[in-house]
This record gives C-alpha cells, structure tokens and sequence, in this order.
C-alpha cells in the first residue's frame, strides 16, 4: 500500500482512488473518520485507521451507515474536521440522519464519500447516490482521477467550513480502484481542540427558515463551482458534437475520441462540480453545440439537469438534440466504458469504426472458450457457512414442511445459488432476513405451517437486525434466528464489529456477543453451534423448528472464517477403495453437490480426489461421504465421519 502520511509537499506517490480520497482528508486536516464497511468504499477508512495513531486521528468502524454519519457530525459540531464514508447501500440506511443534517448544517468542515458501484461488481444493487445531493440540496464533487480525488476531498471540507453545509463527494468502483501517479499536498501542522459552542444550536427544526438557509448556501456555493478549476472544456471552438461528461466517464469519452480519430469534430466538456452545475460555463457550450452526447454513470442526472437548463435558456439559445442515458442511445443501467461511448459516437455522427478483424475476434473467442474453463461463484474452501447451509439443507428436509430460510447480504448471500444449495428464498438488505422472516413468523393465523429460518451474519446482525429481532420477540413470532458468527466483517475486509474484541485502530475494546444482546431483548431460547460439526448442527436446528414453544429462537453459528485460520485442523484424503465414483449411488454428491472447491472430480480414475493446494483442512467433507470414502487424519489417528 502507498504511503499517505508522506509530509512532502509535491512528491508522487502511486495512490488508489480511495487512499488518494483518505489523502485529502489528512491534507484538508480531519480529526474523525467514520464509517461502515462496504466495497467500493472499505479502503477509504481502511487506510485511514493504519495511521491513526501517527496523525493522532480518532477511525472508527461504526456499527452501521447512520450512526457513522451521526459520530462524524458530532465531532463537526464540535469545530473539528470530519469524514464519513459508505457505499451506495449504505447511504439509504444513514439517509434518515442525512436529511435533517441538511437543515441543521455543521460547524466544522465535514465530508460525506460515496462510492457507488456501476454494473454491481460488488453490490446487489446498482444504485446511483447523486439525486440524492440534488433533492437534499447538499453541493458534490464528483473526481474523474485519483489526482482529483485528493483535491476535490480537501477542497471539499474547506468548502463545507466556509458554507456551514456537508458537502458529498462521489466517487464509482473504477475511480475508487484505480492507481495513479498523485502529487501530494501539505499536511497540515496545526491540531484542532475539541469544544462544542453552547450558544449555537444544531436542528432540523423550524423547517422553513432552514430550508431558506440552505438555499442561501447553494447560491454561495455556486459562486464558489462557477470557476471551479474541476470543470473544463477540451476541443474545437465549434465542434460537430460535444460531449458533457464526469467522473469515471471522462477517461472513456477521451479514449473514445481518440481511438476514433475525431479530435477535431468532437468536444469534450467535463463537470466535476456535479451539484450545482456550473451553468455559465455549459450555457456557453450549449450555445455553439446543436448535438449533445451526455455520458455518466448511472442515472441520467447531469443529462436532466443540463436539459432542464436548457429549457430555462430558450429565449436566449436554441435547444440542441439530447442524447444519453434517458433519450438513446445509452442503455440505462451498466458501466460506460470506452465500447460504450464509440457505439454512441459512431451511431450519432454515423461513422464507421471496426475495432479489429472479425475473423481475429472470431478466433479469439474461440482460443478464450478452449483454454480458460468456465468458472462458477462459489464459497471459499472451509467457509463455515458452506457448512451450516448443508445442516439447514438437511434439518429442512428431514422436518418436511416446506420450510426455507430468509437472508440478508454478505459472504453467506450466496446461499441463494448453487454454493448454498440455494436456502435462501428472500435477500433485499442488511437485517432484511430478520425483518422478512419475523413478518412470515406472524401468519400462523392465516393457517402458515412452514417452518421459517432467518439467515443473519455477525455484523449484519450489530448493523440492523437487533431492531427487528427486539420486534419479533415482542410480537412473538415464531421465527428461528440464525446469526453466522464468524468473527469479522469478512466479504469487506475482515472489519471489527461490536462483537469483536478490537476496533478501527487495533486497540482492545469491549467485546458484546451475540448471544448477550440476544438474551437482553428476551429471547430465551439462545444455542451456540459449530457449523463444522454438521451432525449436531443438523439436530439443534430441528429442535428449533419443531419446538412447540412459541416465540424467537436463535441459533448461534460460531466459526472463525476459514481466511482467518492458520494451519490445517485435518490432513483429508479420499480412499480410493470406498470410493465407486460414479458407480455410488450417491450420485457424485461430495463434488455435484457439496461443491467445496478443495473437492474435485478426478476425470482419470473418476473418482473423488482432495486438492491440497485449496484444502484448509477443515474436514467437514468427512461428514456428507455415505461411504465414509473421505479421510481426515488428525493426530497420527486416522478417523471416518458420516452422518
């Protein structure tokens, strides 16, 4: 990783998106960082938290979206200098705090990052954050590189001390994940001290002369984007199609133009103050422009802003022909990428462009099809939730009343494909699986006999299933809980949560278990398993389902995450004697379905073998054999598990 705590005004360092966007914070001279964990965004207070202690910076991984804004906000409130950071999804759960916050400003500067995640590379949903500053009137800086990604970040905090208003940069996944070469700033030299003003108030209420207030700051901040050196024109004096673009759309559109050749038909005018707009410098554009290609991720916010100015401007300029994401030829949803934005240049100037040979292309994809085999999603070899989705699997069947699980977002979403043999039947959000399966828990009444499993993972659990657990226990559902606890914020990083025993920064603090909370908001059955011992697993969550007592029951799955592990608990082997391959009647169910990828299909002898380069060793494979064909050895004792 790059350095950012290089006090060397004007030296290079080879930064990410995100660490570029951590750079400016110290640059801009934050005390508090705050956030939740989620890609794209993790990096950002990943980075800040392993030089904590040398800027004498208070980072946290707070327990979700909304109380890292909140913690964030309390320490501008009090003069200091502050960010906050999350994904898209992140930003509906803090959006509650969000909107009040707009009302009652702040005090010192302070920086909401959003990284959104165009085409879901890491999301289940493909959400766009910037309407979000437009309806909540809240100004955005939007980088198109790791340089500006700095900058835009320092000038950001400056810009929300002086206006009193947080100000939001935008970031997408490939300006977050990018590396550049960025020049560093200074660091500041002076600490700020901590003191709340207990003349001033912060609130959302009265409203309206708030909102009043708000729209007094945007008029100033719009002073401040209208010469913004963020914004910029590059191209002919009247080109035959201008370009608008920002953020990650901006490297596409240059290598667009350029891979077509069109430097001299084509202008490219980039916004990096996305809210609000610099309308002077785009009225001047538009007026010698009479096709404009609007180019961004996702939604078509800037095209609609831009159009809605041009409207306003009729009198004075005639309305060019829009294209973009709303109007054609972009498709709504997905990336922009270079394709992208050459299909949409050579459909509206109607020129020819053929990438390469279509027999070449051909031949490539053939030669891809041949040699690179086809790669399916799959849980890690060991993954304790691999395990447990088989216990739920089989406790589920052996119960026979239809029964299914609710899930929630993390590693273990998979279980709603093949890797866990596809239990899960609901997935929206965080704590969604609590919500939804204590909701199914309440139909008793209406003659609902299936037994129904809620799915939560340990930090999912801190972050938003409590208030809906707290419900169903009030409410007496009958739902049975599973928290798969394995000791981390794992898909994001392995970030610590409540019911880890250090935080942000490395120091101890106090842990909470899960079963503590759960036994303080009343449930009174709470059991702790370990998904590796599948037998016993498969037996507890049968009890669950089938008690006769009604009301919430949990059961606690507690395994450290197979990437947390050192060494191998079992060496494993497949005897080749009690394997019949192909010829068991269980018709190759260790490698069809249980599918551990440390367990593979030899096609030689056809038979089940142990890849000991993806082994952890975890032997949980002993239990599914029906023929006892797979080995653990352990202790110079060789043993043979099955159910």
């Amino acid at each position: 990783m790059a350095s950012i705590t290089i006090d060397s005004p004007g030296s290079i360092e080879f930064l990410m998106g995100n660490e570029a966007i951590a750079r400016g914070a110290l640059e801009a001279g934050i005390s508090v960082a705050t956030a939740y964990p989620g890609n794209p965004s993790s990096e950002i207070i990943d980075s800040l938290s392993k030089v904590a202690k040398e800027m004498d910076i208070y980072v946290e991984w707070s327990i979700n979206e909304k109380v890292a804004l909140e913690a964030a906000a309390g320490a501008s409130f009090a003069g200091l200098r502050a960010i906050s950071a999350m994904k898209q999804n992140g930003l509906n759960v803090a959006l509650d705090f969000l909107s009040g916050l707009s009302m009652s400003g702040i005090n010192g500067g302070m920086v909401l990052a959003v990284c959104d995640d165009p085409s879901c590379l890491s999301s289940t949903t493909e959400q766009d954050s910037r309407p979000v500053a437009k309806y909540l009137d809240f100004p955005m800086l939007e980088p198109a590189t790791a340089q500006e990604a700095k900058d835009m970040t320092k000038w950001a905090v400056e810009i929300a001390e002086e206006i009193g208003h947080m100000v939001i940069v935008r970031s997408v996944s490939r300006i977050s994940h990018m590396r550049e070469n960025t020049v560093l700033g200074e660091l500041p030299k002076e600490k700020r001290r901590a003191k709340f003003d207990i003349n001033k108030q912060f609130l959302s209420f009265p409203c309206l002369p708030r909102h009043i207030k708000v729209h007094e700051k945007m008029v100033k901040v719009k002073e401040l984007f209208a010469n913004s050196p963020f914004n910029y024109y590059r191209g002919p004096d009247k080109p035959e199609l201008l370009i608008i673009t920002c953020g990650s759309s901006l490297r596409y559109s240059l290598d667009a133009v350029e891979l077509l050749g069109l430097e001299k038909r084509i202008g490219i005018l980039k916004i990096g103050t996305t809210w609000p707009l610099p309308e002077a410098l785009i009225k001047e554009h538009l007026t010698n422009n009479s096709k404009v290609l609007v180019l961004e991720e996702i939604e078509p916010l800037l095209e609609g802003s831009v159009k809605e100015l041009a409207v306003e401007w009729t009198p004075e300029i005639k309305v060019p022909i829009f294209y973009g994401r709303r109007t054609g030829p972009l498709s709504p949803t997905g990336e922009i990428t270079p394709d992208v934005a050459i299909k949409a240049i050579t459909d509206i100037l109607k020129v020819e462009y053929t990438a390469r040979d279509a027999g070449y292309e051909r031949k490539a994809n053939d030669t891809v099809q041949k040699m690179v085999p086809p790669r399916a999603l799959t849980i890690c070899p060991g993954c304790p939730h691999r395990a447990t989705y088989w216990a739920i699997k089989t406790a589920l069947k052996l119960d026979g009343r239809e029964g299914f699980a609710t899930g929630d977002i993390g590693c273990y979403g998979f279980g709603v494909g093949p890797p866990g043999y596809s239990i899960l039947r609901t997935m929206q959000c965080m704590g969604s699986s609590t919500g939804v399966g204590y909701g199914l828990g309440k139909l008793g009444q209406f003659g609902m006999e299936q037994p129904v499993i809620s799915v939560c993972g340990d930090g999912t659990f801190y972050h938003a299933a409590m208030p809906a657990l707290l419900s169903a226990v009030s409410n007496r559902s009958n739902l049975t809980m599973m928290i798969l606890d394995n000791e981390a914020i794992a898909m994001t990083g392995f970030q610590p949560h409540p019911g880890t025993d250090h935080n942000a920064m490395g120091d101890e603090k106090q842990r909470i278990p899960p079963e503590d909370v759960c036994r303080s908001l009343g449930v009174k059955v709470v059991m702790v398993a370990d998904p590796y011992d599948i037998k016993d697993t498969t037996e507890k969550i049968l009890e669950l389902i089938r008690s006769e007592e009604e009301g919430v029951k949990v059961l606690i799955m507690r395994r450290k995450c197979a990437l947390l592990t050192e060494g191998k608990a079992y060496s494993m082997s497949v005897d080749p004697e009690k394997c019949y391959g192909e010829a068991c009647g269980c018709a190759n169910l260790c490698t069809r379905l249980f599918k551990c990828p440390g367990l593979i299909w030899d096609r030689e002898t056809k038979k089940a073998k142990i890849d000991d380069a993806l082994c952890i060793g975890c032997g949980v494979c002993a239990e599914i054999c029906p023929q006892g064909a797979i080995m653990r050895e352990s202790s110079n004792e060789k043993e043979v598990a099955k159910i």
